[in-house]
């Protein structure tokens, strides 16, 4: 038998012996997981997406499960469904879970909304928003480069050739990440059974919102003084009052002089 032979012996044989070795170790060793653990994990979508603020899906189940209960811990893209599945699991009441999605504060259309100047620079809104906060005359308005559409890993984002960002519904998970991204916090999420919302997000007076924005919300009142449970005024801008549901706030949708009160 010559030298090659015996080396691939011999060398087939170290990688046989130390084969088992790491199998007997790898089985000796072992970390037994937490059932829950598992059977938890197996109730998130397995999307990693961090939306829940944790590393993945796994990392938010060791939580959950050594937690005991969903407190303060959630899966924004699992939903309802996934909070009804782990609270089975934990054996716990699951609450009432209430449907979200996203809506973008900001009706200022390039052709609505006024611009002061002309950017140049990255397109980006959080660059936009450093560099005396883009060209749009509303310093709360949308800046339209899409921030919220690269972050979205759900591809429910998309800035229209109107210059701003439109929700595909069917595909929001209300992950939140969206809301995250806007450095004028232009997105809200708000009830799925809630359609009527104030696009704008401006906290300037009246005067000032008229000069920057044609459908921008001037804090007239009306809508407070039409549909009084639907509405209230804070900063400057009318805001829906979502837990009286759109039954409260229907009526004054006519009434809005610039028309900012929207259904979506």
């Amino acid at each position: 038998m010559n030298i090659l032979a015996i080396s691939l012996i011999a060398m087939g044989g170290l990688g046989l012996f130390f084969a088992v070795v790491l199998g007997i170790a790898s089985q000796k060793l072992k970390v037994q997981e937490d059932p829950i653990v598992e059977d938890v994990f197996s109730a998130l979508p397995g999307l990693n997406c961090g939306a829940c603020g944790f590393a993945g899906c796994h990392d938010l189940a060791e939580k959950i499960a050594a937690q005991g209960s969903l407190d303060n811990l959630g899966c924004p893209p699992g939903g309802a469904k996934a909070a009804a599945a782990i609270s089975k699991i934990l054996g716990i009441d699951a609450g009432n879970q209430i449907e979200k999605r996203a809506v973008i504060k900001c009706g200022g259309t390039r052709e609505l909304a006024k611009e002061r100047a002309d950017y140049n620079g990255v397109k980006n809104c959080t660059a936009a928003e450093l560099v005396g906060g883009g060209a749009k005359a509303c310093s709360y308005g949308c800046l339209g480069f899409g921030d919220c559409e690269t972050v979205c890993p759900f591809d429910a984002i998309q800035v229209g050739p109107d210059g701003l960002p439109h929700v595909i519904e069917e595909k929001c998970t209300a992950c939140g990440l969206c809301v995250e991204a806007c450095p004028r916090k232009i997105i809200e999420l708000v009830p799925c059974s809630n359609r009527i919302v104030v696009a704008c997000n401006s906290n300037d007076k009246g005067g000032e919102v008229r000069k920057a924005c044609k459908v921008g919300c001037i804090a007239c009142t009306l809508c407070v003084k039409t549909a009084p449970e639907g509405y209230s005024i804070n900063c400057n801008l009318a805001r829906v009052n979502y837990e009286n549901g759109d039954s409260a706030a229907d009526s004054a949708i006519a009434k809005c002089p610039t028309k900012c009160i929207v259904r979506l």
